[in-house]
């Protein structure tokens, strides 16, 4: 098995300059023709260059970035990247973080990113939650905005449930689909019986 540092060298635009990021690597000793670089945003991780290198690396190769911020774009993608990594059996190196996944406390590190990004969701979803909780407890409709019955909702039901019309035939006379129609008839029913 042939075991080889990469390097994944990223800017977002053609504009900035990348130098400082092949001069780290250069200083680690990773070769140019192992070195794969980006001039494209981070926004998310289907990037051509990082694809072509997750394709490359195999078991026992390690991946070295100047820092995340390069390789990632928040702890979330950064987590993801890395399991697949692990998954592997490939080693990441960040220089700038001192993350190495090649000793103990790069993996402690990393387990405190997965830990704060876990607490994160979890607060998101909360506040989420809570959120939803507070705006039904005021009375307010959450989702797509409710489509009225058109005013002659009441008789074209009563006409559909005598049999005068088809179910096809009331669909069209109101404008509703056949969900919001049930509904709208569920709710026509439920106010009688007040």
């Amino acid at each position: 098995m042939n075991i080889n540092t990469y390097a994944y060298v990223r800017v977002s635009t053609k504009d900035q300059q990348d130098h400082r990021q092949f001069l780290a690597m250069e200083q680690r000793g990773i070769p140019n023709e192992r070195i794969f670089p980006e001039k494209l945003s981070g926004k998310n991780t289907k990037r051509p260059a990082l694809q072509s290198l997750l394709d490359t690396v195999q078991k026992g190769d390690t991946i070295v970035v100047e820092s995340i911020s390069r390789f990632a774009r928040n702890t979330k993608d950064l987590l993801g990247l890395v399991e697949k990594l692990t998954a592997k059996g490939v080693e990441f190196i960040s220089l700038k973080e001192y993350i190495d996944t090649t000793i103990p406390t790069g993996r402690f590190t990393l387990t405190i990113f997965a830990a704060i990004a876990e607490l994160e969701r979890e607060c998101t979803l909360l506040r989420q939650a809570e959120g939803i909780a507070a705006a039904k407890a005021q009375g307010k409709h959450l989702g797509r905005p409710l489509k009225k019955p058109p005013e002659n909702f009441a008789e074209v039901v009563k006409n559909w449930e005598r049999g005068k019309i088809s179910f096809d035939e009331a669909l069209k006379l109101t404008g509703l689909k056949r969900a919001t129609f049930y509904n709208r008839r569920r709710e026509l029913r439920n106010s009688k019986k007040k």
